[in-house]
């Protein structure tokens, strides 16, 4: 997750969203992953405090600002062993995109295109760039 000041994404030279101020995620989902988790991780992101408060503190949520959420399987890509990466954690299409909108949908996130060869472009803030898990069930 990267705070920006703008970000976009295209697919074929066509954009399909642009924000200003807020978040661009980049989501992968792995076999494991449930619609809970994509919920509980949606709620997550929304709440957190990572935009500069009225005394420049790092202490206020998302707010007004806008997300985009870009689904990214290489995010799950095994690298330890050979320079050729493996997708094996990454799950398969027909599990990641229906999570992949429900996090989309819980958040209200501007989109790409799943499955799509995207073009992505950020203006960061900050740079703040956060790594995020699900949180672990209650």
């Amino acid at each position: 997750m990267q705070r920006v000041n703008s970000a976009s994404v295209s697919v074929a030279g066509e954009e399909l969203a642009r924000i200003g101020p807020g978040l661009l995620v980049l989501l992968g989902v792995t076999h494991t992953d449930t619609a809970r988790d994509a919920e509980r991780l949606a709620a997550k992101v929304v709440a957190l405090r990572v935009f500069p408060d009225a005394d420049g503190r790092m202490n206020a949520p998302l707010g007004d600002r806008e997300i985009l959420c870009v689904s990214q399987f290489t995010l799950y890509a095994e690298t330890r062993r050979g320079n050729r990466p493996s997708y094996v954690a990454a799950a398969p299409a027909e599990v990641a995109e229906p999570l992949y909108e429900r996090f989309c949908e819980v958040t209200g996130a501007r989109r790409g295109r799943f499955g799509a060869d995207m073009a992505v472009a950020l203006v960061n803030d900050g740079p703040v760039t956060l790594l995020l898990e699900h949180p672990p069930a209650a």
